[in-house]
């Protein structure tokens, strides 16, 4: 993932576009169904498809930008009339602010947001943006932020704990983060193994786990990364779909938050993490561990401990799939996260001058 940049500072960015009322949600909204998704929203497993969807995603957004800024101002009143009774605990925890905040003299409005380099972190911001008037001024941070902005700006990530006031949280860069799977084979059917890949170059928690389960009998780990080919800790690129073959799926933080955790929890297999540190939109926060995933030591000491417990304690484990499952699926009606996008910025808007 690429570098942070501020949107206090940069006016050119990249992203996604949100938009739609009644009826079907139109193309480029960045919730619609694309050539990525099955029957329920789902990834679809293979790299083709992965592939197809990120150019469906960027066509379908581009082309959105045709649709004039008006037409989604008219109808915002109509969407946020809907209502979400149950919804605003969440607008409350990805908009933490609570009392008026002034930003600096010289801030951006929201017409200085431009296409940039970041080009999915622009559609997404932009999508949600266009609803409102651009005359306000605002803040945003693009990339993997794991500290908290001076002002109040929009971002993809936070730190969880502290004062992350000023994070707000909106679903940024989601063709990569929200990406969720339909994972057919059950739990019992699976490896009773342990998997894991990724870029560890630079991470000391990836190149630890390396260290000490990479030729591991009951672990199949590896660094994917395409420049260490030929390394000893380098292995082949392995699909979502052939990592669900496997019982326990490990998640491990990379720049911020580790990517695979949403996935992982929206499958038939059961999620290890050491302990998170960083949250998005997916509210990794109020995760609880032995009720979400499955929590292991930083230093993964206790790592087959763990995969020992729940491989005795087969009923233990699915109770916690089962769990994981049902906080993915909150995350899956389109428009009911439209709708809250649209009261986070309505309520970052009402604070912020």
């Amino acid at each position: 993932m690429g570098a942070a940049s501020n949107g206090i500072i940069l006016r050119k960015t990249t992203g996604r576009v949100s938009g739609g009322t009644e009826g079907p949600l139109p193309a480029g909204t960045g919730l619609a169904h694309s050539p990525r998704y099955d029957h329920a929203g789902d990834m679809v497993l293979t790299r083709w498809t992965r592939q197809a969807g990120r150019a469906w995603y960027y066509s379908a957004s581009a082309a959105s930008l045709l649709v004039p800024d008006p037409w989604f101002r008219n109808r915002r009143a109509g969407v946020l009339a809907q209502g979400q009774d149950d919804g605003f605990d969440r607008v409350d925890y990805y908009c933490r602010l609570d009392s008026p905040v002034r930003l600096p003299d010289g801030s951006p409005r929201s017409a200085d947001l431009h296409w940039g380099r970041q080009t999915t972190y622009f559609f997404d911001l932009n999508a949600v943006l266009r609803w409102f008037p651009r005359h306000h001024r605002i803040a945003w941070r693009f990339g993997d932020i794991t500290q908290v902005p001076e002002v109040p700006a929009f971002v993809k990530s936070r730190p969880i704990e502290g004062d992350n006031r000023n994070s707000v949280l909106l679903r940024l860069n989601q063709v990569r983060h929200f990406a969720f799977v339909h994972d057919p084979v059950p739990y019992q059917a699976k490896q009773d193994r342990l998997v894991w890949r990724g870029k560890a170059k630079g991470k000391p928690n990836r190149m630890l786990l390396l260290d000490r389960f990479l030729d591991h009998p009951r672990c199949d780990v590896g660094d994917t990364t395409p420049r260490n080919r030929g390394e000893r800790t380098w292995r082949p690129f392995m699909s979502v779909r052939e990592q669900l073959g496997y019982k326990f799926i490990l998640s491990l933080e990379g720049n911020d938050v580790g990517t695979n955790l949403k996935w992982i929890m929206g499958s038939n297999s059961l999620c290890f993490a050491t302990r998170l540190r960083y949250e998005t939109w997916f509210m990794e926060g109020r995760l609880e561990p032995g009720r979400h995933f499955v929590l292991v030591r930083d230093d993964l000491a206790d790592l087959e401990e763990r995969m020992d417990h729940y491989l005795s304690r087969p009923d233990e484990a699915e109770s916690i799939i089962r769990e994981a499952n049902a906080w993915v699926d909150q995350f899956r009606d389109p428009r009911r996260e439209r709708w809250l996008s649209l009261k986070v910025v309505e309520k970052y808007l009402s604070l912020v001058s």
